[in-house]
């Protein structure tokens, strides 16, 4: 039967229907089929080590296992002062599709200054360096502890904030800010455009000031307008400050001695205008903080105890505060003396074996943990000193 013009029109139709078809499902499955692009991240996201008895090495069994904060380049196992560290293989959990040198759970002495580890990303792009030690516990010689913040310099990681390091004889005192934090929301300040900065004009030496600090676009559109200066002694997870801020400071270090008194100089001065989280502005005045915790670092099942934003003066495992009550308004360097109050007796058996740990805590606006206070308000300190007290001394005092 002959073909007319109207069935050529119709096949012709069908034909280019299913040609269209047929290129639908060939870009679908080549979009299926499409590879991802490769991981660039290059991070140690925690690390760990077995062995035979973990008594013999560690005080808690947490303590071989160790979360790595993305800020840090440091990975540090707290370990006992007998503790053999000459043939030690740690392993690492890395982000997807990195790789690791020295090989993941190769064995190394450990007994020195540590071993360095390279993380490269799957893409082959980006590396990090990690110095991984395992410290064995600080030998604090005197009963006052220095802090004169003396000793500082650029992150290791950004280099565009400032970090404190120990002082002479306080090895294992580590101070951190919430600069980490802020560098999200202000990526083009200036080192002295942080909240936290060195102050070159102390009331001996180098101080430290802290300093209300706007947050910019982000922190208005995530309802943060301010960062408070603050310096504390703990760790600061980055990676969590925008998504919560208040778990993102990690306050404590382990310690082993009973404090008894802190004393220090400061100058405060307090921004114009107090606003709060929702960009109101309150009719108050703002203030500044100083104030320390000790606290057990494991509760009573052996769960590991960690203070943050949200209760670091609250937490029930808090044996002792000592607070400022009556700072000052002062262009003039000022001196404080604050007594250690106790909630409980101190384990010395415990408090010998680092079942404790210890903080001091310095903000430009009181009420910063919040995102409230007054952009511009400032904190000064300097010179601060931590007297302790050791057994013999209480029981000299009939205290114990």
């Amino acid at each position: 039967m002959p073909v007319t013009p109207m069935k050529k029109r119709m096949r012709f139709k069908k034909q280019i229907f299913v040609a269209s078809v047929l290129l639908a499902l060939s870009a679908a499955l080549t979009g299926c089929f499409k590879e991802e692009p490769l991981n660039a991240e290059c991070d140690i996201e925690k690390a760990w080590v077995e062995v035979n008895n973990v008594d013999d090495m560690f005080y808690h069994e947490t303590d071989a296992q160790v979360e790595v904060l993305y800020s840090s380049s440091t990975v540090i196992f707290n370990v006992k002062p007998e503790a053999d560290l000459t043939s030690l293989s740690p392993r690492f959990a890395i982000t997807d599709g990195a790789t690791i040198t020295p090989e993941n759970g190769s064995t190394h002495d450990f007994s020195g200054a540590g071993v360095r580890y390279t993380v490269t990303s799957q893409d082959g792009k980006w590396k990090r360096e990690y110095l991984v030690r395992f410290v064995k516990p600080y030998n604090i010689v005197t009963n006052e502890i220095k802090m004169d913040f003396e000793k500082f310099d650029l992150d290791p990681t950004f280099h565009r904030f400032y970090d404190w390091q120990s002082e002479d004889g306080t090895e294992g005192i580590y101070w951190t800010s919430g600069n980490g934090g802020f560098r999200l929301s202000k990526a083009s300040a200036k080192p002295y455009d942080y909240p936290t900065s060195p102050l070159a004009e102390g009331y001996d030496g180098y101080g430290v000031q802290l300093i209300t600090r706007d947050t910019g676009a982000l922190g208005r559109g995530t309802n943060k307008p301010i960062a408070a200066g603050n310096l504390y002694l703990g760790t600061f997870d980055s990676k969590t400050a925008l998504t919560n801020a208040l778990a993102a400071t990690h306050f404590g270090i382990r310690w082993n001695k009973r404090p008894a008194k802190m004393t220090g100089y400061y100058k405060y001065s307090a921004g114009k205008d107090f606003i709060d989280k929702n960009f109101d502005i309150q009719d108050r005045r703002d203030i500044g903080d100083i104030y320390s915790v000790l606290y057990r670092n494991h509760d009573k099942d052996g769960n590991e105890v960690m203070l943050y934003g949200d209760d670091v003066l609250t937490n029930p495992n808090i044996v002792a505060i000592a607070r400022i009550k009556d700072m000052r308004y002062t262009d003039e360097w000022t001196y404080f003396e604050l007594d250690y109050e106790y909630k409980e007796d101190i384990d010395y058996d415990l408090l010998e074996n680092y079942g404790y740990n210890f903080t001091v805590v310095f903000s430009s606006s009181k009420d910063g943990a919040t995102f409230e206070g007054a952009i511009g308000s400032r904190l000064c300190v300097d010179k601060v000193r931590v007297i302790c007290k050791t057994r013999e001394d209480i029981k000299e005092e009939g205290a114990e």
